[in-house]
């Protein structure tokens, strides 16, 4: 049985950081899943003017991205639950949640922690881009 790898998140504004940690969440199985959440998940929890890019077009920016397998779509906390439960899988998330709970972290088999990329962060970027 292969071992599966659980990242999950947002991943509107791509940069280097996101790509380190979807190189070692890779490294540690067999295969990739990453769950994005849906527009209107991101809209709630980011405001009006997020996402950037619609769901679809992060969903095909991630699955042009060697380290990864596959994408998934959520919309509710519940949702994400429920994926979690059914793949069972090693979730690496950010070391930033050390210590907070994490959604489905019950039915994961391992969770790591990632640490994040010195100057890397979608919402400097975004504040660039904004002047």
């Amino acid at each position: 049985m292969s071992k599966i790898v659980w990242v999950n998140g947002c991943f509107d504004v791509l940069h280097r950081g996101h790509l380190e940690l979807f190189k070692y969440a890779k490294s540690k199985g067999q295969k990739l899943i990453v769950g994005i959440d849906s527009d209107n998940k991101v809209r709630q929890s980011k405001g009006t003017t997020r996402p950037i890019n619609c769901q679809e077009d992060r969903k095909f920016i991630l699955q042009s991205i060697r380290y990864i397998d596959e994408v998934i779509i959520f919309d509710t906390h519940q949702d994400l639950k429920e994926l979690i439960k059914k793949y069972n899988p090693i979730m690496v998330i950010g070391s930033d949640w050390k210590g907070k709970e994490v959604i489905g972290e019950e039915y994961s088999t391992e969770l790591c922690f990632f640490d994040r990329i010195s100057g890397y962060s979608t919402t400097d970027t975004l504040r660039k881009l904004n002047g």
